[in-house]
């Protein structure tokens, strides 16, 4: 079965529903004017015939508030035969002897017949009013609607919803990609010659901004018609709808005003989107300037340090003394070599998302331990007061990533605080929850700069030399592995307090065991 057959079929049927619907108004106006002759027989003598007017004028009105022009005409003149026939003398001719009574039937019908035109252009009148109210309320539904939507997927959830309700028909929205290249849904295949003749429609219509399709001049063979989606600054795309009949008078203002409002909004997330991509590339390009030159210093101040005392070593003699003391410089920057390359790696697997939480349960002393012996020259100069509940039980975390994490802390405390002041760690246990705290006494963080700590490559104004801002990040990303948290504040007297605080279960020997 073709296309213009199922048509035929579609339409048929509303076509004769139409006319059925037509019909019965001037059925319903004669049989009114019928019934009523019918109930006013009893006052055809006498002067009766004069109340008589005033009823079919009444029923006139009556029908005026729900039918249309033609059944209101018809009634309208088929009252006032009746009256003449039935009611005024003499009865059952279309003959008037007197006349003031013919000046009466003359007047009857003029006022019946305006009353009924009146009456139903009032009713019309009012249709149209409800139909602007209810216009303006669905518009005023879809901006706000389309004003609440985060995203293009919710407006396009919008749009549809609202076209249904007030259109009866799916949309089919085909956006571009940015590039002023529309992107075809699935439900358009390639290998259709249907489709294949869809896909040139929208085409045609994104890159004209004019509709065709069905009902147009253009392309009306296609079986729907396709509307472009036009913005001030870009074209969203273009949506194809499905419908019976072309879109005419105020229903085609109101299309056109829906089609603006999403219009609108979808441009206004092509331009976010544009701007945010913009933004990403010029903090990329930024970052990428920051980190090359980051690590281009890093990187050369240990590796002309191993070179400058291994060249010394291999060209000239040297006591054991001053060998040691060169060995140990080599050593110093293979350790802080090794410690960048490690920030790196580290970041690299919090950003790409690779990093695995191994839990198990450990005493935290021997992770103080660990960290306090590998940072023992940098801790040197300080006073390192550890305060650890006798009976802090075993904790359960990754030792691994936990010992990252402690040892930034202590190493930025190391870099801040004063020479010969306390750098203070404090361990507790809280019911299901392990905290620790490092405090000292450098100058702290300025207050409008402390929520960037935790930031990639942040570093305060003036900071010591060394390090790329990496270490407090990836502090924040261990500890948000072990789905904890970790808070920075300045203290009152100078310095800086970290804490961070890890979900940590009370152990059983069942537990340990595992």
């Amino acid at each position: 079965m073709n296309r213009q057959t199922r048509k035929q079929e579609k339409s048929g049927p509303l076509s004769f529903l139409s006319f059925i619907r037509w019909a019965n108004q001037y059925v319903l106006a004669v049989v009114s004017i019928g019934f009523t002759v019918l109930l006013c027989i009893p006052l055809s003598e006498a002067q009766g015939y004069h109340v008589v007017s005033f009823v079919l004028l009444f029923v006139v009105s009556i029908l005026a508030t729900f039918m249309k022009i033609g059944p209101i005409f018809l009634a309208s003149a088929l009252s006032s035969l009746v009256w003449n026939f039935f009611f005024i003398p003499p009865h059952y001719t279309f003959h008037i002897n007197k006349p003031e009574d013919i000046l009466m039937f003359c007047m009857f019908f003029i006022i019946v017949l305006l009353n009924g035109v009146l009456t139903s252009r009032i009713r019309k009148e009012e249709q149209l009013a409800r139909s602007r109210e209810e216009r303006t309320n669905a518009l005023f539904q879809l901006t706000r609607g389309l004003s609440k939507a985060a995203n293009i997927s919710e407006i396009l959830a919008v749009a549809n919803d609202e076209m249904k309700k007030h259109f009866s028909f799916e949309p089919l929205f085909i956006l571009q990609d940015g590039n002023n290249k529309l992107i075809f849904p699935g439900l358009l295949k390639a290998g259709e010659i249907s489709s294949q003749n869809l896909i040139v429609l929208a085409n045609w219509v994104f890159e004209y901004s004019t509709e065709a399709g069905r009902f147009t001049g253009t392309m009306p063979s296609s079986g729907r018609t396709c509307y472009p989606l036009t913005g001030s600054l870009l074209n969203p795309g273009v949506v194809m709808v499905e419908h019976e009949k072309p879109f005419n008078g105020n229903k085609k203002v109101f299309w056109e005003t829906f089609l603006t409002l999403i219009s609108n909004a979808l441009e206004r997330e092509f331009l976010e989107e544009m701007a945010k991509r913009a933004r990403f590339l010029d903090e990329s390009d930024r970052l990428y300037k920051t980190l090359f030159n980051s690590i281009s210093h890093e990187l050369r101040i240990p590796v002309a340090t191993i070179l400058g005392a291994s060249d010394t070593l291999l060209t000239s003699s040297y006591s054991a003394t001053d060998q040691s003391a060169l060995f140990k410089e080599i050593f110093m920057a293979s350790v802080r070599l090794n410690r960048l390359i490690e920030n790196l790696l580290n970041m690299s697997r919090l950003e790409s998302g690779r990093l695995t939480v191994r839990l198990d349960w450990y005493d935290i002393n021997d992770l103080i331990n660990k960290v306090t012996d590998d940072l023992k020259d940098e801790l040197k100069p300080f006073s390192l007061l550890v305060s650890v509940p006798d009976d802090m039980p075993l904790v359960r975390i990754d030792f691994g990533l936990m010992e990252q994490v402690l040892y930034n802390l202590l190493f930025n405390a190391c870099q801040h605080a004063p020479v010969a002041s306390n750098i203070r760690l404090n361990v507790w246990y809280n019911p299901g929850e392990l905290a620790m705290q490092v405090m000292d006494r450098g100058p702290g963080f300025p207050e409008a700069t402390i929520k960037n700590v935790f930031r990639k490559f942040f570093r305060t104004e003036g900071s010591k030399t060394g390090g790329l801002g990496l270490g407090l990040s990836i502090v924040k990303g261990f500890v948000e592995a072990h789905d904890g948290y970790v808070s920075v504040e300045n203290r009152k007297n100078g310095g800086a307090r970290f804490t961070v605080k890890i979900p940590s279960g009370n152990p059983e020997i069942g537990d340990i065991s595992k």
